[in-house]
């Protein structure tokens, strides 16, 4: 019996052995998923970096030349303006004159299809 209860010992241990041996193989298998998590965020982080500073650079450049191209729109919108100002300045008093002489200067006259009643 002795022999059989240092077998069912020595089995025992064994399984103990491996059940340790299971936990520390799970241990780092989780260290190394969590490592190989923290690595993946790290190099997505990067790509991410880069990426938004290429898509900055782009857009520097496209609204640059936008920014260029609004700064011309404002300006020829001005010069419109101020156009338009002058030329209103410089026509007020001779249209007013037109306007008012069509309006207060009536000479009447007898229309063509008239016909005096006989």
């Amino acid at each position: 019996m002795t022999s059989q209860s240092q077998g069912i010992q020595q089995l025992l241990q064994a399984e103990k052995r491996a059940k340790d041996k299971l936990e520390e193989a799970k241990k780092r298998k989780g260290k190394r998923l969590k490592q190989a998590k923290e690595e993946a965020t790290a190099e997505i982080d990067h790509y991410r970096l880069q990426r938004e500073k290429e898509f900055r650079n782009k857009e520097t450049n496209v609204m640059g030349s936008q920014g260029n191209l609004s700064a011309k729109i404002e300006e020829q919108t001005t010069e419109a303006i101020r156009n338009l100002t002058s030329s209103y300045h410089r026509n007020m008093e001779s249209m007013m004159k037109k306007l008012l002489s069509t309006i207060c200067d009536i000479s009447p006259q007898i229309h063509p299809n008239f016909r005096p009643e006989i």
